[in-house]
């Protein structure tokens, strides 16, 4: 009986000790948002479960790596079009919640000239054929859709944001097969075309709308001949920035302009920058590389993104689209978007020696550990592809149906904002422009973490749990500590302020 006392007094003096240790220890303090198959929305965490031996994440701001330059979407055609059939109110909605402050505050955002296959047609700014000075040039397709989108979400943006130009193509009339999908751009209207993107910016500017850069080509592989493209070659695509684009730019006083090359998957990465940036002269013009992640459903391409840094550490690398491709989206169904049932289009088209990188997956899964991976590997920027698209996965001339993070039923006048919007949000609003990437190490290897420091000091940590177990893990920054648990399949981001 003396033992067990005995053994009792020490076990509560251990107690009474650890208690202690743990009031010495300085508490971190941070707000903490989480989204989640169970349900979470960007909810607010302040209750966490404890373990004793959590997972270690340590926070080092002193090793810093690239600067963010934002995340956000694309203004499409399809989804002006949809905007313009719904009431104000659900516009305002809409428009609200990718670009005001207390939504997710996109800064970064793309657009497409000249029609793509999320227009409604196939259209040109250059619509006289041999127009060789482009006296021409009209804008005018977009201003009853696009503009009208543009506008309202710069007026609800207190941050602003930048946009970048992607052509899918030039008219007809300036290709070798005088058609909308496929061939090449003839030599003989590579000045005419670098005159393009001059008088895009013109344009714009004088709608109030001012353009951050460009980048060159969407997917100038081609996409399967099926909707608008444009082939180059890596030597091709340099040729035309080298001797056209740039020089044309600078001459009009629009040097400041991004020039972004190469805007297709990343298993190709590395052939295109070893011609772009293969001197000063062939990189003079190149301010960065553009990419997308279509090459697989899980695989991030770690090393061709280091790869790509690493020829160009001080040029951007920027994510210009991804999305659930090849899917007609669930209307109203969160559960389908953490489960692993959708399909790319390599499930059914890749090559043999392929197919492995394109099993089914869960969407909301695809797209954090690729914005996260592409974070820890020196991409500075992620845009997400369509931002409001409808029940279809359209609307899309070629009926290459596809998911977006907002869709709606414009016939009944009704939105849903699926997981993948508040996936995006979890960077979007936490990670600022500016914010520099910032070290982290992590003792639990089944989760995926990532963190920025943000211009006002602010530090922004995001936590993936792709598994089906709730996780525990000690927060450490500095000589403070804050233990948290997320749940099962589940993102957090994490801000520390103090």
């Amino acid at each position: 009986m003396k033992n067990v006392k005995t053994y009792s007094l020490i076990m509560i003096l251990m107690i009474v000790i650890a208690c202690k240790e743990e009031a010495k220890t300085p508490k971190l303090e941070a707000e903490i948002v989480e989204t989640s198959a169970s349900g979470n929305k960007l909810t607010p965490i302040t209750e966490f479960t404890k373990t004793e031996k959590p997972a270690e994440i340590i926070l080092t701001p002193s090793t810093q790596y690239q600067t963010i330059t934002g995340f956000g979407g694309a203004f499409t055609e399809s989804s002006a079009y949809l905007l313009n059939k719904l009431s104000k109110e659900n516009r305002d909605k809409i428009i609200k919640a990718y670009f005001d402050k207390d939504g997710a505050n996109y800064s970064l955002t793309r657009t497409h000239m000249n029609s793509c296959d999320f227009s409604l047609t196939n259209y040109s700014y250059t619509p006289v054929e041999d127009d060789i000075n482009l006296e021409h040039f009209t804008i005018e397709e977009d201003r009853d859709d696009l503009i009208p989108m543009i506008k309202d979400a710069m007026a609800a943006s207190q941050d602003g944001f930048k946009i970048f130009g992607s052509p899918w193509t030039a008219a007809p009339w300036m290709k070798d097969n005088n058609h909308w999908v496929g061939g090449k751009l003839l030599p003989k209207y590579y000045d005419t075309w670098a005159l393009f993107f001059s008088k895009y910016v013109d344009a714009y500017k004088a709608e109030g709308i001012d353009i951050w850069g460009f980048t060159v080509e969407n997917e100038p592989h081609g996409n399967g001949n099926n909707w608008e493209s444009m082939h180059f070659t890596p030597e091709e695509m340099t040729t035309f920035v080298q001797h056209h684009l740039g020089p044309k730019l600078e001459a009009d006083g629009k040097g400041d302009l991004i020039i972004l090359g190469y805007d297709q998957n990343r298993e190709g990465l590395k052939e295109w920058v070893d011609v772009m940036y293969k001197d000063e002269a062939s990189s003079k013009y190149y301010d960065g590389t553009a990419i997308h992640w279509y090459e697989s459903t899980y695989d991030y391409f770690p090393e061709a993104l280091q790869y790509a840094h690493n020829k160009a550490p001080d040029k951007y690398l920027i994510e210009t689209e991804g999305c659930v491709d090849s899917e007609v989206p669930k209307w109203k169904d969160d559960k389908w978007y953490w489960s692993k049932e959708a399909t790319d289009w390599g499930w059914d088209w890749a090559p043999e020696h392929q197919k492995h990188l394109h099993p089914k997956y869960a969407p909301v899964n695809r797209y954090a550990r690729d914005i996260i991976g592409c974070l820890n590997n020196w991409v500075d920027g992620w845009v997400d592809w369509n931002m409001v698209l409808d029940k279809q996965g359209g609307p899309n001339w070629f009926k290459n149906w596809c998911v977006a993070p907002v869709i709606v039923d414009p016939d009944a006048d009704e939105v849903y904002m699926t997981p993948l919007y508040y996936t995006m949000a979890h960077f979007s609003k936490y990670i600022r422009p500016q914010a520099k990437v910032i070290d982290v190490s992590n003792t639990d290897k089944e989760l995926m973490v990532t963190a920025a420091q943000n211009p006002d000091g602010s530090i922004a940590v995001v936590v993936f749990n792709e598994g089906g177990n709730e996780k525990h893990f000690s927060l450490k920054l500095g000589d403070k500590t804050k233990n948290i648990s997320i749940n099962p399949k589940a993102i957090q981001t994490i801000v520390i302020t103090n």
